[in-house]
């Protein structure tokens, strides 16, 4: 019986398999969907009510012993502070819930190491850095982290604020293909979120749709705002070899269908791999599909490595040709052919689809 699957396509697999041959994804284990909006997290196994009706003890009392428990944690109370409400989601080092800040009555949305990975020293220190790299971004289009915290027992866990809102690959599966008026502000805001991480030396490196949350905004041009999510596997352009180490546990750092020819090889990153990232991003965000074809993640990266990805107006022949050579250049093999900034990127992305001078004139 398959119990993995891909949390884009939903193809399901059996273990051991670890990524999806059609699109690269990351697997994660066999679940519903979650039962509502809010924080993104990966994958829900459905059991966010199964405590409903379990005494009120600590949490943090039976989870040494039980790991599972974390995946029934509703209705009980973590730290003395935060009530949970239900369960949002897990993934392959954590589960998220929705919670209620005791003290404030403000919901938050609370990530909890799962107990194997907290008596992990690097596990536990790659979570304590994602905790030190987010609470330094301030930007509206970027979550940060609201505090870390340990239960007595050692349980660890991360607060943020709880968006409400779907994540940008849900929105993509239920309408398709976005418009140019809606994708392009969408775009740009992702790069000023991006361009703010940039500046205080952070670079993202698993940007992709699941990691991009559209929070109703009524002041937005669109309708909404996009907000860059999971900086967990975010790193300091000044970080050690020490930072090298966090990857002894097993976790993949990076998504294979997004990463730039360099993240591929193991080369030193800077912000224009997130550049190459967004390229990726904003070409299945217009066309549905992505620009590198392959039957397996290894194929989809040797092609990347090769360059030659699809171009834009081959897939979508409406679009701007402005625009295919925005994505085309951002995409280029070699990180000195890009975009230098995301700053230049957002630019690009506005000057793609505005009339130029000729046009501005004729419209007057």
């Amino acid at each position: 019986m398959s119990n993995r699957r891909c949390p884009r396509c939903q193809s399901t697999y059996e273990a051991p398999a670890r990524f999806c041959v059609k699109d690269g994804s990351l697997l994660v284990e066999s679940a519903p969907q979650a039962d509502g909006p809010g924080t993104r997290a990966a994958g829900d196994d459905g059991r966010a009510d199964d405590a409903r009706d379990a005494p009120a003890a600590s949490p943090s009392d039976r989870l040494s012993d039980r790991p599972t428990a974390l995946a029934s944690l509703t209705g009980q109370v973590l730290d003395q502070r935060y009530q949970i409400d239900r369960k949002l989601g897990e993934g392959g080092m954590s589960y998220v819930y929705r919670a209620t800040e005791i003290g404030t009555g403000k919901a938050v949305a609370v990530k909890i190491l799962i107990p194997k990975l907290s008596r992990d020293p690097s596990s536990v220190e790659r979570l304590r850095r994602e905790a030190t790299i987010a609470t330094r971004l301030n930007h509206p289009n970027v979550c940060p982290i609201l505090r870390l915290g340990e239960t007595p027992d050692r349980l660890i866990y991360l607060v943020m604020p709880y968006l409400e809102g779907e994540p940008l690959s849900e929105h993509e599966s239920r309408r398709g293909p976005f418009p140019l008026a809606e994708g392009i502000p969408l775009l740009v805001q992702v790069c000023q979120g991006l361009g703010h991480a940039h500046e205080l030396q952070i670079i993202h490196r698993d940007l992709k749709p699941e990691n991009v949350m559209l929070v109703p905004d009524p002041e937005a041009p669109t309708g909404f705002r996009a907000v860059v999510m999971d900086f967990g596997l975010a790193k300091e352009r000044r970080a050690g070899p020490d930072v090298v180490k966090l990857t002894a546990t097993g976790i993949v750092l990076g998504t294979p269908e997004f990463m730039s020819p360099e993240q591929i090889r193991g080369k030193p990153l800077d912000g224009r791999s997130d550049v190459y990232a967004l390229a990726i991003l904003a070409f299945e965000l217009f066309t549905g599909q992505l620009p590198f074809v392959g039957k397996s993640a290894q194929e989809t990266m040797i092609a990347r490595l090769r360059g030659g990805p699809l171009r834009l107006r081959e897939v979508r022949a409406d679009l701007p040709a402005k625009l295919e050579a925005v994505i085309s250049k951002a995409l280029s093999v070699n990180a000195g052919d890009r975009y230098s900034s995301m700053a230049e990127l957002g630019q690009a992305f506005e000057a793609a689809t505005s009339p130029g001078v000729l046009g501005r004139l004729f419209r007057r």
